[in-house]
């Protein structure tokens, strides 16, 4: 099986084998893995109380309004990339390649930077299994080693056929849902309503430290860190059966799906343990668990919480190793990220890079690691898909979109207004790494444009590759 790319030459082709069912699934795992269970009692100690529940259904919102942006773009332009795809037709006309580049630049660091969260929340978890793994100040030596090896075992595990992905990928799937819906179950069995619903006094009236609005900014970098994943699909693209149908329903399912999920987790642990042992709990899931059924229950299901973490990484890593592929076919990135393994077609060289770089963000803390990446993936994907859906409804008018925003601008004007106040709410650390990471990948686009003789340094090429009526040629 071969497609060409933009040069004409053809290459071996990317599998077209994930169906809808396993296209949900694939979103839902990367989304719950074990981002709320170790995100609750952050939540709840960064907004003051009880109210950290509204932030969920706050962030909820953010990530649906992102959602039908990401349903719009990736039904249209399915290919291996997702973001790197609708940069490049969208911005072709006034920067060229910047944006693509850029792009890719800044997605190597920031999806397996996520990833490396899960790992870190996994070996929180096995603390409460293995002595040793964790003490008081966080994770032990041990524990960062048994952190690297897990990875290493998700890397490996991610070489073998598209197909047979799909199929572990749903068993991932089916273990994250029963740990969650067990958690949720222990936590009612002894749930206080009178607990869950006690608002701190005045947390909604006015804005000091500790109150709803005061704490809300940094709780929405959280929200919005736990419904990651949701877009896992779009990366996958080049490899989703009708896509046009595939993609927006896998984007919109998991959304609501794993919305309902983490709001019934949240109130149920917020009225089953109490309020200051919950803002420093480290493995709440099994403080809820057992409390409601035992310490045996407890680990069971704890084991099922580890394993549902490491299918999260494992979809994540899935995902985005493919978005640096189409980049490399295009000339546009390093071309080794273009070549796919003779026989299980899959991109080695993305599959390698974003897991070594998985293990080194798997030794700092949860905390900082989640400001850094959440940082600059908001000011170079979802700010930058916003202007992209915008530019295309007008420069594109004839790019065939099997689904169409509903109520198009609103979702896309509320997802602008969250992304930018998530983002100016991190740290001043996180936002001046993720401005200086991308000066840096601009500097390395000169140097790149300059090698190829493109936009600055040469021509523009447009080329609108998924429009029914294409324009081809080189623009100055």
């Amino acid at each position: 099986m071969s497609s060409p790319t933009r040069s004409g030459e053809p290459q071996p082709a990317l599998e077209r084998k994930i169906g809808p069912v396993q296209a949900t699934a694939i979103n839902m795992t990367q989304m719950c893995g074990i981002g709320p269970f170790v995100t609750i009692p952050a939540m709840v100690a960064t907004m003051g109380g009880p109210q950290a529940m509204f932030g969920w259904i706050i962030g909820a919102i953010v990530a649906l309004a992102d959602g039908l942006i990401w349903a719009e773009l990736g039904a249209a332009m399915p290919g291996a990339g997702g973001t790197y795809l609708y940069l490049r037709e969208a911005f072709q006309y006034r920067t060229g390649r910047l944006m693509p580049f850029l792009f890719v630049w800044s997605a190597v660091l920031f999806i397996p930077l996520i990833m490396s969260t899960g790992i870190i929340g996994l070996v929180q978890y096995l603390g409460y299994l293995v002595p040793g793994v964790t003490d008081d100040n966080g994770t032990t030596p041990l524990g960062k080693i048994i952190g690297v090896g897990i990875t290493l075992v998700i890397v490996a595990a991610l070489f073998r056929k598209i197909g047979q992905i799909g199929k572990l990928t749903t068993v991932l799937f089916v273990v994250m849902l029963v740990a969650v819906l067990t958690t949720i179950v222990a936590a009612f069995s002894h749930f206080s309503g009178a607990q869950a619903f006690a608002f701190t006094p005045g947390a909604f009236t006015s804005a000091g430290e500790g109150t709803f609005w005061g704490g809300l900014g940094a709780g929405l970098i959280i929200a919005i860190y736990d419904y990651l994943g949701y877009n896992t699909t779009a990366y996958l693209g080049g490899e989703v059966r009708e896509p046009g149908r595939t993609l927006p329903r896998s984007i919109l399912f998991s959304i609501v799906g794993i919305m309902s999920l983490y709001f019934l987790l949240q109130v149920g642990v917020l009225g089953s343990v109490p309020l200051e042992e919950l803002k420093n709990a480290t493995s709440v899931a099994s403080t809820v668990l057992e409390q409601a059924w035992g310490t045996v229950t407890a680990k069971v299901v704890t084991v099922l919480i580890v394993v549902a973490a490491i299918g999260s990484v494992f979809a994540g890593l899935l995902g985005g190793s493919r978005v640096p592929f189409e980049a490399a076919r295009d000339k546009v990135f390093l071309p080794m990220f273009g070549k796919l393994h003779p026989k299980l077609h899959l991109p080695t060289a993305g599959v390698l890079t974003m897991g070594a770089i998985t293990v080194i963000g798997s030794l700092f803390t949860l905390t900082d690691v989640i400001n850094a990446a959440v940082s600059t993936l908001v000011i170079i994907q979802s700010l930058a898909q916003v202007a992209a859906i915008w530019t295309l409804r007008r420069r594109q008018p004839n790019l065939k979109r099997p689904y169409r925003q509903w109520l198009y601008p609103v979702p896309t004007l509320l997802a602008l207004v969250g992304w930018v106040y998530i983002y100016v709410s991190a740290t001043w650390l996180s936002i001046g790494l993720s401005l200086g990471w991308i000066a840096v990948g601009a500097l390395a686009y000169l140097v790149y444009a300059k090698a190829e003789r493109t936009w600055p340094f040469g021509p523009k090429e447009i080329k609108e590759a998924f429009a029914s009526t294409e324009t081809e040629g080189a623009q100055a």
